[in-house]
């Protein structure tokens, strides 16, 4: 006699794995269209905010971030709160900076057109021993990559999106 197999359970949960993975991929904000012109103007004005959703160390898998990292660039001040994976070099002697965290009021500023619709820009703090540079590459939909250099850790990139200072 055969015996009917029951596969009511395991189509129940290949359902909920991919709606799960429908609503992540649904849920981030990188993809959002900024507009016309939105994000030119707010990289000429020098005012806005990068959103960190994911980092990718030097060696080793990426992290998705479920906790909200950013970096501020203002005017005159430039603010990372960032986590890092990744070698370093040598450890920091405060250990609440764990992180790429820093707060630096001179920097150089250097914006490019890559493309149409596209720009890189270049900031170089000055007074942060501990960075050699931090490198944006900027769509027209606000999606973003950043690479940052370090003098004593592996370089570390992250994926962004541009969000405007309100």
């Amino acid at each position: 006699m055969k015996q009917k197999i029951n596969n009511y359970p395991l189509l129940f949960i290949l359902l909920m794995i991919l709606s799960g993975t429908m609503m992540q991929c649904s849920s981030t904000k990188s993809s959002t269209n900024m507009g016309e012109g939105v994000v030119e103007k707010m990289l000429n004005d020098h005012s806005f905010i990068f959103i960190a959703e994911r980092m990718t160390p030097l060696r080793g898998r990426s992290y998705t971030l479920t906790s909200t990292y950013d970096v501020r660039v203002n005017n005159d001040s430039l603010v990372s709160y960032l986590p890092y994976f990744g070698r370093a070099y040598s450890a920091p002697m405060d250990p609440t900076k764990v992180g790429t965290q820093f707060t630096s009021t001179n920097f150089t500023y250097h914006i490019a057109v890559v493309k149409n619709n596209q720009w890189r820009i270049s900031l170089v703090p000055k007074d942060v021993s501990s960075i050699q540079e931090l490198v944006f590459t900027i769509f027209d939909n606000g999606s973003t990559s950043l690479n940052i250099t370090s003098t004593s850790r592996d370089q570390i990139s992250y994926s962004v999106y541009l969000k405007k200072i309100e």
